[in-house]
């Protein structure tokens, strides 16, 4: 049995594959896994170990501003690059003969889907905001089903969709006390922890925000930040200068954490900081945690406001936008769920009843009932 992956290379989809393809290998361990797209040296590294083939591919996408070099690039995006794309993705299914195709969307999985589509190989497609980007709302058209994280998915037909939640990588092998978690995280004083989530890219806003109010969270939390590997190196500078010598072991910036690190802050953690992108927004309902969720203004279709409000609609989480962001205002908010136990324990008993925890094991078993029937 031949399964082949499509999405965009990028962390939001690359990472609910990686939790599909780890349920699908459960199921039958002989199955052939294969990605087709464009993905950077880390996930290339991240699909290898779960034993996926990889097959990259020339991708584009057409861009919403109207800069000149915009223009240009979208010219060449959609003369060029799609169309060799499409080509690449046509000869390598034509030999590899996948039994489906699963793509998680974004630009990078457009030309696999067509030539997905003129080889007639069947196509899933899992959308993972409230409001579809322009790449997954041309691959419904081909899609058989249309598998969907928040109810009210705009835009596909009713018919075609299935609410299943995000795909989450869950380490079924890491079962440790909050104790060992601390040592692992070095985590040194009994303060509430907040862990800042900035996703594998960091958040530059969100980064400067942490700063200007870095000493005053010190005094009372215990921060862990993850700033991005871009960031890391003038966030470290700056923390040097903010931080007094007695605070300094409260704060532990890192740039990118990995996989087994990342689910230990997240579940060692009283409030967590982050963007709105759903795949944050699942891992932190699946560890039932208090959040503030700043969502992307420049985000696609606003889907990061979407997805924020309908998970704070729910009572799981608190949102602010960066509109109305303000330093101090931010703290007074942190401290409003901190302080107050009855809503601090609210919201995690929403997060966990957002949370869909099966997302991966449910999508993968429709897949093998498509097949076996």
């Amino acid at each position: 049995m031949k399964i082949l992956f499509a999405g965009g290379g990028t962390g939001g989809h690359i990472f609910p594959i990686i939790a599909i393809a780890r349920e699908l290998k459960k199921i039958n361990p002989q199955t052939k896994l294969y990605f087709v797209g464009p993905v950077n040296e880390t996930y290339y590294n991240l699909l290898q170990k779960e034993e996926i083939i990889i097959k990259k591919i020339y991708s584009g996408k057409i861009r919403r501003y109207k800069e000149p070099k915009a223009i240009i690039e979208n010219i060449i995006d959609a003369t060029i690059k799609i169309p060799l794309g499409i080509i690449q993705s046509f000869i390598y299914m034509f030999f590899l003969c996948p039994d489906v195709v699963f793509s998680k969307g974004g630009y990078g999985s457009v030309p696999t889907t067509i030539a997905a589509k003129l080889l007639n190989i069947p196509i899933f497609l899992h959308e993972s905001d409230i409001t579809p980007g322009k790449a997954n709302k041309f691959i419904s058209k081909f899609a058989l089903e249309i598998f969907t994280s928040f109810p009210n998915t705009e835009f596909f037909t009713k018919e075609k969709m299935i609410l299943v939640g995000n795909p989450i990588r869950i380490n079924e092998n890491i079962n440790l006390t909050n104790e060992e978690i601390k040592k692992e995280l070095n985590i040194k004083t009994n303060k509430p922890i907040i862990f800042v989530m900035g996703g594998s890219q960091g958040s530059e806003r969100i980064n400067n925000l942490i700063l200007q109010i870095l000493p005053q969270l010190l005094k009372l939390f215990e921060v862990i930040h993850q700033c991005g590997a871009n960031n890391y190196n003038n966030i470290s500078i700056e923390s040097e200068f903010l931080i007094s010598n007695d605070l300094k072991e409260s704060y532990h910036l890192t740039p990118f954490l990995n996989e087994r690190n990342l689910n230990n802050a997240i579940n060692i953690s009283n409030i967590i900081i982050s963007r709105a992108g759903a795949g944050s927004i699942f891992e932190i309902a699946n560890a039932g945690k208090a959040s503030i969720l700043i969502p992307l203004p420049e985000s696609a279709q606003n889907h990061q406001i979407k997805n924020a409000y309908a998970y704070a609609d729910f009572g799981a989480s608190l949102v602010i936008t960066e509109e109305n962001l303000t330093p101090n205002f931010f703290l007074h908010k942190i401290l409003g769920i901190i302080k107050s136990p009855a809503i601090q324990k609210n919201m995690e008993n929403k997060a966990k009843r957002f949370s869909k925890p099966k997302s991966a094991k449910i999508i993968a078993s429709y897949i093998f009932e498509f097949l076996n029937q």
